[in-house]
């Protein structure tokens, strides 16, 4: 008997465009002991399922069908107060964003304690024990400090693991965790998600577990279900999946995902988004998106079909009673990778871009009255960089190490404390305002929130003339109207838009925006901060085909600042490895990512989730978060959580050591190599 058991669950949405069916006829069901990954872009209605089955729905949304069977009790049918009871005690739900799901004004001893006397009947003494049992058993290190804290005083690893606590206070059932790692590096996110492991293990706990990310369930899910736009398209076992996925929507999300192998090659895309769930369907919601749809998929929905064991696909392309002439006529086979041989050849000592020397950013803590110095966060502290043109380096490592201080103080966005930053012979930290701003045309910078840095009031046009006509890059009212027509198509939007504001338009196409902005000036680097962290995987895929097409085309500069080690595979030629303020290994992409030398640069490595789970390939977790850089440790800043660390290590910081080929790395385990 199944622990959890969803039938034709539908959820709608009233607004303003009409009725949206957020979810419309899902069903699967949950055993207990395992984990079920529901799959999909973002629309697609997976967070939707998520609050449809703890009734947590906003106040426009309602359920209107189906039911929701957990151990053969319908929560459907319960009040609002029998609903109370079990939320928490037999169902509970690790949500998307801790920071805005924990209550910043009570501690979280507080917040855990809360759990423990509404469905645990502890009080007290007994209750405080065992919110410190929880947060011990999470892995937050000094529980007992921690549980006095508020969350403002964590990090973002820690506010997942007391999210993790509360839900585990009730001891539940089925664990709902809802893109439980998505803000996390991979550091933190091998931790949670070992955690999340140990647990389900240890308590024999059923979880549905609700991500975009192929890597997480290959590790977590036993059986995994691919949502679009609003409804389930195929269910299967987790190794049948990823052997061979059937839907023609599942081989374009593996399509789209960046590889080492695919370096020569333009990535799969999918054309078109995801359809408005307030449309009335006639036939296959994917149609037409999709590269073998006919004239069925779009008069008729598919049904369920089996396409193999524990396998099953809504998809007309499996159907059995159709007749082989039509079949045979309508398959076709996704689109080819469009190999290439474009790989910018080796640099040549005469095509240096930039060249980065002990560079530095510190700044100043200050406290009293009188605002008295008394400390510097050393957010940059010695990082030398080289860049040419036509190549991509990229700066990986965790949040809050200073990659994109580095990126804003090799722009001049915010000023060095020390070190040299030379563009193109120039030596940017002493020009004058006037030549600095004369060199801006040629240093431009896509953030990594495309919404945030683009202004709502202005029209997407006067966005791109903006930086334009504020330069001097191009003179006259009907040269920029034509420059802009000429970036809008090259980033593959229609000149049409220009009228629109940006927030008219879906995320990809506002970090295209951002993208034609930047290039509308010519520029001849360009510092990319983290530009497809907050996309799905499809428009990810269109983001980085561009990227690499306009370098092809152009011979630009990237300076590609990330934690995807994905997109680093696929789009750079160096790596620069960067821990607490500072370079810890560089070298070229294969190397670094085939050899890792650095203990800090093979846990990163070993910590991202693969497609093959079960290669045995061990994973590094590191304990503990990265130390503060007000307060960095004596030494080595690593050694604290080196699984390899040595006496000397707390000592002195190493010296660069070279390898040979342009690789260096900053290490005692390669002191010999030196000397």
């Amino acid at each position: 008997m199944s622990l959890l058991r969803v039938e034709s669950l539908q959820t709608s949405l009233a607004g303003a465009a009409g009725v949206v069916r957020a979810v419309d006829d899902v069903t699967f069901e949950v055993a207990a002991g395992e984990t079920f990954a529901l799959l999909g872009e973002s629309g697609c209605g997976k967070s939707m399922t998520a609050l449809s089955l703890m009734r947590l729905l906003p106040d426009a949304g309602s359920i209107v069908g189906g039911r929701v069977l957990l151990g053969g009790r319908d929560l459907l049918a319960l009040s609002e107060s029998e609903m109370r009871e079990v939320r928490g005690s037999e169902l509970a739900m690790i949500f998307q964003e801790p920071a805005t799901s924990l209550n910043p004004v009570l501690s979280v001893g507080e917040q855990i304690v809360e759990v423990l006397e509404r469905h645990a009947s502890i009080n007290g003494t007994a209750a405080r024990r065992r919110a410190l049992e929880l947060v011990a058993a999470v892995g937050i290190p000094d529980p007992e400090r921690r549980l006095d804290e508020y969350p403002f005083q964590l990090s973002g690893g820690m506010k997942q693991r007391v999210m993790i606590a509360m839900a585990l206070a009730g001891d539940p059932a089925l664990l709902i965790a809802d893109e439980p790692t998505t803000a996390l590096d991979v550091t933190i996110q091998a931790q949670v998600l070992e955690l999340l492991g140990q647990i389900q293990r240890s308590r024999g706990m059923g979880m549905l577990l609700i991500t975009h990310d192929l890597g997480i369930v290959s590790q977590l899910a036993q059986r995994v279900g691919v949502m679009y736009a609003g409804e389930l398209v195929e269910i299967a076992d987790r190794a049948a999946f990823f052997a061979s996925p059937k839907h023609p929507y599942s081989n374009k999300l593996f399509a789209a995902l960046p590889r080492p192998e695919r370096r020569g090659a333009m990535l799969e895309t999918i054309p078109g988004s995801v359809p408005p769930l307030s449309a009335m369907f006639a036939g296959c919601r994917f149609a037409e998106r999709c590269p073998s749809a006919w004239a069925r998929c779009r008069d008729e929905g598919p049904a369920w079909h089996t396409a193999g064991e524990s396998h099953a696909v809504r998809c007309h392309l499996f159907d059995p009673t159709a007749p082989d002439e039509e079949g045979s006529s309508r398959i076709t086979a996704a689109s080819p990778l469009q190999v290439t041989d474009k790989e910018t050849p080796p640099p040549q000592a005469d095509t240096s871009l930039l060249e980065v020397s002990d560079l530095k950013v510190h700044f100043p803590i200050r406290q009293g009255v009188f605002k008295r110095v008394v400390g510097q966060v050393k957010a940059v502290d010695g990082v030398s960089l080289r860049l040419t043109l036509g190549r991509t380096l990229a700066l990986v490592g965790e949040s809050g190490c200073g990659k994109t201080t580095v990126g804003k103080a090799i722009l001049q966005l915010l000023q060095p404390s020390g070190g040299n930053v030379r563009f193109a012979g120039e030596e940017l930290t002493s020009l004058s305002p006037a030549r600095l701003r004369a060199l801006r045309a040629d240093m431009q910078i896509v953030f990594q929130d495309p919404y945030g840095s683009l202004d709502p009031r202005m029209r997407v046009g006067d966005i791109i003339e903006e930086g334009m006509a504020a330069l001097g890059t191009a003179s006259g009212l009907a040269v920029r109207d034509r420059q802009i027509d000429e970036m809008m198509a090259r980033v593959g939007l229609s000149s049409e838009m220009r009228g629109r504001y940006p927030h008219e338009f879906s995320g990809g196409q506002r970090q295209r925006i951002a993208i034609a902005r930047a290039l509308a000036v010519a520029p001849r680097l360009l510092v990319c901060d983290e530009p497809t962290s907050a996309l799905d995987v499809s428009v990810q895929a269109q983001i980085l085909n561009l990227l690499k097409e306009l370098q092809a085309t152009l011979g630009l500069a990237y300076l590609f600042i990330t934690h995807n080690i994905g997109v680093v595979e696929y789009l750079a030629h160096e790596v620069a490895v960067m821990y607490l303020g500072r370079i810890v290994e560089r070298g070229g992409v294969r190397e670094i990512l085939n050899d890792p030398k650095h203990p800090y640069t093979e846990a990163l490595l070993s910590a991202v989730p693969r497609l093959d789970a079960d290669s045995g390939r061990p994973v590094i977790v590191l304990k503990g978060d990265m130390p503060s850089p007000a307060r960095p440790p004596a030494g080595c800043h690593f050694h604290p959580r080196c699984p390899r660390a040595m006496p000397q290590c707390s000592v002195g910081y190493p010296a660069e050591t070279q390898l040979g080929g342009g690789r260096s790395v900053c290490c005692y385990l390669y002191e010999q190599i030196r000397s």
